[in-house]
């Protein structure tokens, strides 16, 4: 049973639309990092420094910044609490103070402070109530009387002393105008704290009554800053826009060695393409050539000396086998072969050639068995070959000799091919040089630098070629010696 999970229609909508704005983004990301690796370091944070000053500016402006005024009215429930309590101390405290004053006033007869003043006289002790200032000022206008009625309603005190008496009688009578005096004094403080205590309160509740007036309403005015998010906005912004620029700009470069790359490689491959088709169109040229020559000297031989145009066939048959699979490899893919196969070509081509030539060519191969598995390209040795024969052996009368010699030179394959011809660029059928061309641009796309090819003259006569390769066997692949 299958599992798979299929869509509906409203999802696969959903689904397009964020494919498309993911595209949308992806192709804007890009835009705006090739724009950022376009432009120099120095205008980056010329524009940056420019983007941070405006984000400044802007956010006191509207609309990222403005005022919200409203009335605010202030119900404080403790300070009315506190009102309504201190209200109560202030009626008690009045009340107090008003029972107070009553009492000494009923007792004094008003409601003024009263004084005592104390007499001793032969008589005995005489205690007089004194009126207060604004009392002295109200009795003034009262009408004359007795000296109660003068000084209101407030006791007066009289111890009268016998005639007959002791010294202890008049000390205990002025204890006891003492204790009287005592009693008053306190009944007069009692009624000044009540009065203090009164004014403290009534003061503390007009004091909570202009509090509670001053805060009952105000104004409230609230600045909201929206643009304050728009500088950190600004300052992200710039960071992750240095980061794209450094990181995008290697993605570019390395995208851009890759194309490069990529298409001197695919340059290098036309190259050699272009060099193989050379390579094969002299040799489509030269092997017509040589093998009607080579036809047409066993036609003769089979008439004239019937072995040695066997020999010849046979020479013939084994070129042809050894040369058409180095042909066909080295036009496909211009690989390199063995040195062993390319010598399995030059034998036989040699012995042809000798068979022609008779005792005007000599031919000496001088390769050690160990490098026979050395890598070579293809078809170079037999191009060489052909050059010293065909311009250099086969115009000078009593011919030469042929060497082809291979050895270990600072660690790499030399290959040289020797003749005593004419030399270089000495015989009427001297060629354009178009073959050591090939062979050096042969050489150049396998090797580079590494790789050779050097051209001087023999001793007494002759050119000497000499073709340099890395040195790497097949037998170990992958290991250059």
């Amino acid at each position: 049973m299958s599992n798979s999970f299929t869509p509906s229609p409203q999802q696969k909508l959903w689904i397009e639309r964020w494919q498309r704005f993911s595209a949308t983004v992806v192709r804007y990301f890009h835009a705006y990092a090739g724009w950022l690796v376009g432009i120099s370091w120095k205008r980056f944070v010329l524009l940056s420094l420019a983007l941070l000053i405006g984000v400044n500016v802007l956010k006191n402006l509207p609309p990222f910044t403005w005022r919200i005024s409203e009335q605010v009215e202030d119900h404080d429930q403790g300070a009315a609490r506190r009102h309504a309590k201190l209200e109560a101390e202030a009626r008690k405290a009045a009340d107090k103070a008003r029972k107070a004053a009553e009492s000494n006033a009923g007792k004094t007869g008003e409601k003024g402070a009263v004084h005592y003043e104390i007499k001793v006289d032969e008589r005995g002790v005489r205690i007089q109530p004194v009126r207060s200032a604004a009392s002295a000022a109200s009795a003034a206008s009262a009408a004359d009387g007795d000296e109660q009625a003068a000084n209101g309603d407030a006791p007066a005190i009289a111890i009268d002393f016998p005639k007959s008496a002791r010294p202890e009688d008049i000390r205990a009578a002025i204890e006891q105008a003492k204790e009287q005096l005592g009693q008053l004094k306190q009944e007069a403080e009692e009624v000044t704290e009540a009065q203090e205590a009164a004014v403290q309160a009534q003061a503390a509740l007009n004091e909570s009554a202009a509090e509670m007036a001053s805060t009952q309403s105000r104004k409230r005015v609230t600045i909201v800053h929206a643009g304050d998010s728009l500088v950190d906005l600004a300052i992200l912004w710039v960071l992750a826009s240095a980061v794209i620029k450094a990181m995008y700009k290697g993605r570019i470069q390395a995208e851009v060695k890759a194309a490069q790359a990529e298409e001197n490689a695919e340059s290098e491959a036309l190259k050699r393409q272009v060099v193989e088709a050379r390579m094969a169109a002299m040799q489509a040229q030269v092997e017509p050539h040589f093998l009607f020559n080579t036809l047409a000297s066993i036609d003769h031989l089979i008439e004239t000396d019937p072995p040695r145009a066997s020999q010849m066939q046979k020479n013939l048959i084994a070129l042809l086998r050894a040369s058409m699979p180095t042909m066909r490899e080295a036009n496909a893919n211009g690989a390199v072969r063995d040195l062993g196969r390319e010598l399995a070509v030059i034998r036989p081509y040699l012995e042809i050639l000798k068979v022609r030539m008779e005792e005007r060519l000599q031919t000496e191969i001088d390769v050690p068995e160990g490098l026979l598995s050395a890598e070579f390209p293809p078809m170079m040795i037999q191009g060489l070959v052909e050059n010293a024969i065909k311009h250099g052996l086969e115009p000078k009368a009593e011919g030469g000799k042929l060497t082809v010699k291979a050895e270990i030179l600072h660690g790499k394959l030399a290959v040289t091919v020797a003749d005593t011809g004419l030399g270089f660029g000495r015989a009427a059928t001297s060629g354009t040089g178009v073959g050591l061309a090939n062979i050096r641009e042969r050489l150049q796309l396998l090797h580079g630098t590494r790789a050779s090819v050097t051209v001087t003259e023999n001793q007494p006569s002759g050119t000497v070629v000499t073709i340099t390769v890395p040195y790497r066997s097949r037998n170990d692949e992958g290991v250059a010696a």
